[in-house]
């Protein structure tokens, strides 16, 4: 699918913590920010239901696959403010007893939803200082995942992705990629924007990563700078850290420029 004309899109920056209605109240605010400012596409971020300091809350929070009061939330606030919501991730029941599948959910704004992609790289990190090991309480999805929706053909993907370019190849030609994030501070301070930047150049598209920003009541610091990217790797739109919405344009004659004028899509010869 195609598209003729400018859509806004926005991406959400949220500092989730452990109150679960707390934080979907802040989130549907947010969304509701985004509506009021002309996006059509509005996306949140990684963990935007929960951030805390017991990784196994989010299994303890885990939901059905259709069932909940999150995927509730979410369909309610599609339907609502009219827009395409790109509900970030949400812990749905994994195959193993004592895991999630991160899961993000995309709804129309008719309150339908169109697309589930199950976080597929789940990131392990360990500097003596801090340590993470998401394949403890959280079981790997397979499947690549894109959808068609006003601002053309989108693919998703959550943040360790991001590391992994053959994925987003694997995709095939998409106008959108969208991203949604809780990169911590240190490798986001490294490496955030230069690889959101890469996968925009190389994929000829816009990228869109909602990110978690700011200090959490768990003491955990994420990166933030959530950015929204286009197809020459410029940066239309960002927020360094703290809740707020960042808005920008899609513009297709932009996508169509920078394709003509470098054609690199078409001229790869390896699969």
């Amino acid at each position: 699918m195609s598209f003729d004309a400018p859509v806004r899109i926005a991406a959400i920056q949220t500092v989730s913590g452990p109150d679960v209605a707390e934080n979907l109240a802040t989130a549907g605010d947010l969304v509701a920010e985004a509506a009021q400012a002309g996006a059509q596409v509005v996306a949140l971020p990684e963990y935007f239901p929960l951030i805390s300091s017991d990784e196994d809350d989010k299994v303890r929070l885990r939901e059905r696959d259709g069932n909940g009061p999150i995927q509730q939330f979410l369909q309610e606030a599609a339907k609502r403010h009219g827009v395409w919501l790109i509900g970030g991730t949400t812990p749905l029941v994994a195959d193993a007893g004592d895991k999630v599948r991160n899961a993000t959910l995309v709804f129309n704004p008719a309150g339908e939803r169109v697309a589930r992609y199950d976080k597929i790289h789940l990131f392990g990190f360990d500097n003596g200082a801090e340590r993470y090991d998401e394949a403890e309480t959280i079981e790997p999805g397979e499947a690549i995942v894109c959808f068609d929706a006003p601002c053309g053909r989108v693919g998703l993907s959550v943040c360790y992705d991001l590391r992994f370019p053959e994925m987003f190849r694997a995709m095939g030609v998409v106008d959108l990629i969208v991203l949604p994030a809780a990169f911590t501070y240190t490798t986001g301070l490294a490496h955030w924007e230069v690889l959101l930047r890469a996968r925009a150049i190389e994929n000829q598209c816009y990228v869109m990563a909602p990110a978690q920003g700011g200090r959490h009541p768990s003491g955990r610091r994420t990166y933030g700078d959530t950015l929204i990217i286009d197809p020459w790797g410029e940066v239309l739109a960002r927020r360094a850290e703290g809740p707020g919405v960042v808005v920008a344009e899609m513009d297709p004659a932009r996508i169509r420029d920078v394709r003509t004028r470098l054609p690199a899509l078409s001229h790869r010869r390896l699969p």
